[in-house]
């Protein structure tokens, strides 16, 4: 897989690239397995903004993912590859033996035909699913678990992925795409290999009209604004602020620490990404 750029016959072509789609072998999704999907625009369940610049956008179709991998030890054949516009990785079609079908994130050389299986033992392959505790250490993962049962939620995003780098008792010790290293429960599960689309974050938007079709309005800088609407506005000319970065209401917004005391969570982390 490959970016793919374009000759510049118009000032945005010079700098428009696309991730080579040639893996991708169906452009439907499975219908039983879509649903529609609520534009929310950044509101929350009263409609208030509570994230700014979201809105517009292409209309989507959700696929739903099989997270979990919950279907034990019955085996299934990869059907197709396909896009998803809600995720940065591919989506993997799978037809198990009973005649369900299921989407499961793809990994990468997760090929057509392939055959996976998900269980406690199962073989160490790409696209095969089982506890972190069965799995030798210096594996590569991700979907990964944090609590068993509850269904990956570690290394979704498109060329990502988790290394098993240690087991003591009852946990794995595992490191982060972040750098950060963090125990894991042996029982949670993992499916085998790394997310597949590693292009992904080489490509160039190239023009604003395609961040639109993304869903991403434009962000206006606080200095170009009048005093009633950001701290930094206002001032002869083009000024620069007069002072520390800070957000529309008043908060520091560059190295001002926003992150609560999470101490279920903290608990489990070995070493930070920050050291």
């Amino acid at each position: 897989m490959a970016v793919k750029k374009y000759k510049p016959v118009t000032p945005s072509r010079r700098f428009f690239s696309v991730v080579d789609s040639s893996d991708i072998t169906s452009d439907k999704p499975h219908k039983p397995l879509t649903k529609g999907k609520k534009r929310i625009s950044g509101r929350n369940n009263s409609g208030k903004m509570t994230v700014r610049r979201r809105g517009g956008g292409h209309k989507r179709l959700y696929r739903a993912i099989d997270f979990k991998r919950d279907k034990r030890n019955i085996e299934a054949k990869v059907v197709s590859i396909e896009y998803d516009p809600n995720r940065s990785s591919r989506i993997a079609l799978l037809s198990y033996l009973d005649g369900e079908k299921r989407y499961i994130l793809a990994p990468n050389g997760l090929n057509v035909g392939d055959r996976v299986l998900s269980g406690d033992k199962v073989k160490v392959a790409v696209g095969n699913a089982m506890p972190v505790g069965n799995m030798p250490i210096g594996t590569v993962v991700h979907n990964v678990e944090l609590s068993p049962g509850r269904g990956g939620q570690l290394a979704r995003s498109a060329g990502t992925f988790l290394q098993i780098v240690g087991s003591e008792g009852n946990i794995c010790i595992v490191r982060l795409p972040s750098g950060e290293t963090r125990t894991i429960n042996k029982k949670c599960y993992a499916t085998i290999g790394q997310i597949g689309n590693q292009d992904h974050f080489n490509v160039s938007l190239g023009k604003a009209g395609r961040s639109r079709w993304l869903g991403k309005r434009p962000k206006v800088r606080g200095v170009a604004m009048n005093p009633v609407d950001h701290p930094h506005g206002g001032g002869e000319g083009k000024s620069s602020g007069g002072r520390h970065p800070v957000s529309p209401w008043g908060k520091p917004t560059k190295g001002y620490k926003t992150r609560k005391k999470k101490k279920p969570s903290d608990r489990y982390i070995i070493s930070k990404r920050k050291r």
